[in-house]
């Protein structure tokens, strides 16, 4: 599975959903995670992973091209963390 649409077909057949049941759940789940990384919350899914937010201190780089410094400025990230249970299944 590689697309969004092949999760979805994937959840529609696991859970016995019609694919527009199965697209609004998965949509759903990733609107309230993105929501909840937004407002600064950590999301954790036990066995799963968690989702946080890493900040990123501003720093200098260099253009590849020229090689001058570029300075970039500081950003904030999303995070993911595998649990244990993914880990065991990935590795098992």
């Amino acid at each position: 599975m590689t697309t969004k649409n092949e999760l979805v077909a994937a959840v529609a057949e696991q859970a016995k959903l019609t694919k527009a049941a199965a697209a609004a759940a998965v949509d759903a789940t990733f609107d309230a995670i993105a929501a909840s990384l937004k407002a600064g919350e950590e999301v954790k899914l036990i066995g799963f992973g968690s989702f946080s937010v890493v900040t990123r201190a501003a720093r200098e780089g260099r253009n590849p091209r020229t090689g001058k410094p570029v300075k970039i400025e500081a950003s904030k990230a999303p995070k993911f963390t595998p649990g244990k249970g993914l880990k065991e299944v990935v590795n098992g």
